[in-house]
C-alpha cells in the first residue's frame, strides 16, 4: 500500500523540529512525516513523491516556485509570520501559537473539507479488551482500572475508556476537554472515514496511559447501543495500533453485557460487607438467568486488602500498595 506523505518545511530549525516532534510523539497521524529546513530539498523530494499535506512556513514559501509546487501537493497550509500574507488556494494558520493549536486547526480543515482522501480499510485489530465492572459502588473500580492501564502501558500500547455517567476524571486531573467520548462516537457515526484525523487530537495521556476523555454530559450515553461501542473500539484499536483497551464500565450504558462478553478478562471488585455480598449474588443470579455464563467464566473477583495509602495523583497509579496488588493480577491473569 502506498504511503501517505505529510511534509513540514521551515527554515527556522527549532520550530520545525518542535512541530515534527509533537506530530510524531503526541498526535501520530496516519501519514509518513518528512521534515525539510531547506526549500531546495523539498523541491527535490516533490519530484519523486506525491505530498498529500504540506505545512510550510512563510519564510520558505517565499522561496518556492508556486506553480511548480502546486502540482506536487494535494493540500497546503501556510504558517503565517505576518498578518498581511494570504495565498489563494491555501489555508493560512498563524505560526505563533502552540503546536497543539496549529495541528488542531489543520486537522479541522482537512476533516471538514474535500481534500481528505478516504483511508483504506484498516487491517483487523488483535486488540485485547479488559472489562472492569462491579455492581458494588465505591469499591476503587476506577483506581484499579487506571493502575492496571498504566502498568500495561509500560510495555504495551494501551487505551483507557471510562463509561461512568459522572467520572469526575477531568476535575481530578485538573484538565478541561474540548471533546469527549460522545464526540468520538459522533465522528464515528457521521464520518467514519475521517475518524483517523479526529482521534489523535482528542486522545489524552495520564501517567503514560492513553485515554479518551469521559462524557461531560451523560444524557446521550444511554442512547448508543453496545454493538456501536464495539465497532468503535475496533476502529480506535486499528487507528492507534492498541494492544489493550481497558473498559471501565458502568450501569448507565446500553449494551453492558455485550461489551462484557467481548472482553478477554473481566475484573469485578467486591467488598466484605453484607450489602456488597448481596449485590454481587444478585448480579451473578442475573447472569445465570440470562444465560450469560461466558461472562462469569471470564470474571476474576477481586477483594482488596486494606490499603494504608492510595496514590495521591491519578497520573501516578503505578506506585504503592494498590499497584503492587494489580501487578500480581497482570502476571497471573494476563500473561498466563
Amino acid at each position: 500500500m502506498k504511503k501517505r506523505i505529510m511534509a513540514i518545511c521551515d527554515a527556522e530549525e527549532g520550530y520545525a523540529f518542535r512541530m515534527a516532534e509533537y506530530l510524531l510523539d503526541k498526535v501520530k497521524l496516519p501519514y509518513t512525516l518528512h521534515l525539510f529546513t531547506a526549500v531546495e530539498e523539498l523541491e527535490k523530494f516533490a519530484k519523486r513523491e506525491e505530498i498529500e499535506i504540506l505545512l510550510i512556513a512563510e519564510n520558505a514559501w517565499r522561496m518556492l516556485r508556486e506553480a511548480y509546487i502546486k502540482q506536487q501537493v494535494t493540500q497546503m497550509f501556510l504558517l503565517q509570520e505576518s498578518e498581511s500574507v494570504e495565498q489563494e488556494g491555501m489555508q493560512c494558520i498563524s505560526k505563533y501559537q502552540s503546536p497543539e493549536q496549529v495541528v488542531q486547526k489543520m486537522l479541522d480543515s482537512i476533516a471538514e473539507g474535500s481534500g481528505w482522501k478516504e483511508m483504506p480499510e484498516a487491517p483487523q485489530s488483535s486488540v485485547q479488551m479488559i472489562g472492569i465492572y462491579s455492581p458494588v459502588k465505591r469499591c476503587l473500580q476506577t483506581s484499579f482500572a487506571l493502575s492496571l492501564g498504566q502498568l500495561l502501558a509500560k510495555e504495551h500500547k494501551t487505551l483507557y475508556m471510562n463509561f461512568e455517567m459522572y467520572s469526575g476524571l477531568g476535575e481530578l486531573l485538573r484538565r478541561q476537554y474540548e471533546a469527549d467520548m460522545l464526540d468520538v462516537m459522533y465522528y464515528f457515526q457521521s464520518a467514519r472515514e475521517k475518524l483517523a484525523l479526529r482521534l489523535p487530537t482528542i486522545i489524552q495521556n495520564a501517567g503514560g496511559l492513553d485515554y479518551i476523555p469521559p462524557v461531560q454530559y451523560a444524557t446521550g450515553l444511554k442512547e448508543i447501543p453496545g454493538e456501536q461501542w464495539l465497532s468503535l473500539c475496533k476502529d480506535i484499536a486499528a487507528i492507534g495500533e492498541y494492544e489493550y483497551i481497558i473498559l471501565d464500565l458502568d450501569d448507565g450504558i446500553d449494551g453492558l453485557f455485550e461489551l462484557l462478553k467481548s472482553c478477554r478478562k473481566i475484573y469485578t471488585i467486591t467488598r466484605e460487607d453484607a450489602f456488597a455480598a448481596a449485590k454481587l449474588r444478585q448480579y451473578e443470579r442475573m447472569l445465570q438467568l440470562g444465560e450469560l455464563q461466558e461472562i462469569t467464566e471470564k470474571t476474576v473477583k477481586c477483594r482488596f486488602p486494606i490499603f494504608k495509602e492510595l496514590p495521591s495523583s491519578l497520573d501516578m497509579m503505578t506506585h504503592g500498595e494498590l499497584a503492587g496488588y494489580v501487578k500480581s493480577i497482570i502476571k497471573e491473569d494476563l500473561y498466563e
